[in-house]
């Protein structure tokens, strides 16, 4: 039986614990560059012993961004600054990962302290949303662009690229963001995906740009490294995008080369309701890890230590993401071994704060 604190392997990379950090939108970026809050922000949590440390949602286009303020990952000159929050992390013993995305018919909005709804171009936005339909995700939001057969290849080729960048930045994970009501998923539910053609209608059609990213990504990407898919596992409507689909997708993209599904839900109807509370989401990980086969993670208000060791113990999912709680708390890995009497390494410069015994990294 495995515990929160146990190791584990994906692939060649062994993460020091199961707790991971989810990933995190901190709106704080100039024209898609790290800074010194992204270093800040990620490097605190690595020293606080997650075992894997993702970035936020990285735009692998500039339209394809949230906000104005996101992360980039489409251009060269990303790498270096990138690569220097790599370096910190890796020094503190936990992985660093990157969240390739691209925002659909949800960019160009504000962040969440500035508006929100459509950013106008003289703010800072941008016309050319796109989206597998021509249909706004609110009122509020972008009228997207139905992207062409080539502006579908163009973006399956700009995650690709960004996969090439975020290795030469010196990640070991990448995480195809395919959840939250993003392109992907966009794709992914019929109640915003209404093309007819190859990439519309059916279940095969509607997840074919998800095979095709995944093949792509996992083409320039190292055999040696982890390839992690967050989806929605639910769009909590009746006829969208639902668990069962979701199970199915997973069974697909395992021989493809994804090693671990990451499962939150939602995201792609502004008016779902859904059931929120501990653990919301933790059961559909575990349908999918012993349906597909395939490892996977719960995400969703998981505060507690005890939670988490249930979650993992009990065979609901591999791994826990945190964010909220890695928020309030970025040493929550440090002190959930304490509660659960279990071991985790401390960073050298704090061990005089640990309980006695504790183990330096």
């Amino acid at each position: 039986m495995p515990h929160l604190c146990d190791p584990f392997t994906l692939r060649s990379q062994t993460f020091a614990n199961r707790v991971f950090v989810s990933p995190m939108c901190e709106y704080s970026s100039d024209d898609g560059f790290a800074n010194d809050w992204h270093l800040v922000h990620l490097g605190s949590r690595a020293v606080g012993g997650a075992g894997l440390v993702l970035t936020e949602a990285t735009a692998v286009t500039p339209e394809g961004r949230i906000s104005p303020q996101d992360l980039g990952i489409w251009k060269d000159d990303h790498v270096d600054f990138l690569a220097r929050i790599v370096r910190f992390i890796d020094g503190q013993g936990s992985v660093a990962g990157m969240q390739l995305a691209h925002a659909g018919r949800k960019a160009s909005t504000y962040r969440p302290w500035s508006g929100n709804g459509t950013v106008p171009v003289a703010d800072g936005g941008w016309t050319d949303v796109v989206a597998p339909s021509a249909m706004a995700f609110a009122d509020n939001y972008p009228q997207p662009q139905a992207l062409t057969l080539a502006g579908i290849a163009g973006v399956t080729a700009a995650f690709a690229d960004a996969a090439r960048r975020a290795l030469a930045a010196g990640f070991r994970v990448v995480e195809i963001h395919a959840a939250h009501g993003y392109l992907l998923h966009e794709f992914l539910s019929p109640l915003s995906n209404q093309r007819d053609d190859q990439y519309g209608g059916s279940f095969d059609n509607r997840t074919r740009i998800v095979r095709e990213v995944v093949t792509a990504v996992r083409g320039v990407w190292p055999e040696s490294l982890p390839l992690l898919v967050r989806i929605s596992a639910t769009d909590w409507v009746e006829g969208g995008w639902d668990i069962e689909q979701s199970i199915e997708l997973a069974r697909q993209l395992k021989p493809l080369g994804a090693d671990f599904i990451d499962c939150s839900t939602g995201g792609n109807v502004a008016q779902a309701t859904i059931p929120v509370g501990p653990g919301y989401q933790a059961p559909f990980a575990e349908r999918i890890r012993r349906e597909a086969g395939i490892p996977a993670g719960a995400v969703g208000l998981i505060t507690e230590a005890a939670q988490a060791e249930e979650i993992v113990a009990s065979g609901q999912a591999d791994a826990v993401l945190l964010a909220r709680e890695l928020l309030r708390d970025p040493y929550f890995p440090m002190r959930a071994a304490r509660e659960l009497g279990q071991d985790l390494a401390w960073p050298v410069q704090y061990l005089r704060a640990g309980p006695r015994g504790v183990k330096p990294r």
